[in-house]
């Protein structure tokens, strides 16, 4: 009996590790991207190997501290991060909460009107026009204990003054 449940037991970890796994798939973001972009009329963005290796490779240089902070200036990309405690966050979750910005931006006016401690930024570079390619990648911490999402994005966004669509 013992030896049924720990197979048991192993076989749920190994569907819920491939659960989360089928949640962060390349299209998985894409698809969250999408759907945010063709909520204001805007054209797809598609999967980028070069641009995804750039990310994945900042991922796992974030990977021992899972600190939010985004790359060097310079940057070749425009770049949105996210992060959470324990490790079930997934590419929706972190585009879906980078979308959730969009209460606070006025397009007729181009501005951002959020409370202290909240932004457009992430939102805007999610729709951001000329952005036409993402590469993304997810890293689970070293502590065990969280994850770091990073999306990058070509060519990049938020240039002050300019509109996204």
């Amino acid at each position: 009996m013992e030896y049924s449940t720990k197979l048991v037991l192993l076989l749920v970890a190994l569907m819920s590790a491939m659960a989360v796994t089928a949640q962060n798939s390349e299209q998985d973001f894409v698809d969250a991207h999408n759907a945010a972009r063709a909520d204001v009329g805007l054209g797809e963005v598609t999967w980028d190997a070069t641009v995804a290796a750039f990310a994945q490779d900042y991922a796992d240089q974030r990977r021992g501290d899972c600190q939010l902070i985004h790359t060097p200036h310079g940057r070749p990309y425009g770049e949105n991060l996210y992060g959470g405690g324990g490790t079930e966050w997934t590419a929706t979750d972190a585009v879906n909460s980078w979308v959730s910005e969009k209460q606070y931006y006025d397009h007729d006016s181009n501005t951002c009107s959020a409370p202290e401690g909240e932004s457009c930024g992430h939102y805007t570079q999610v729709v951001w026009r000329d952005s036409t390619a993402i590469g993304c990648a997810r890293v689970v911490c070293d502590s065990g204990d969280g994850v770091f999402i990073i999306c990058s994005y070509n060519p990049p966004g938020n240039f002050p003054g300019v509109s996204p669509y």
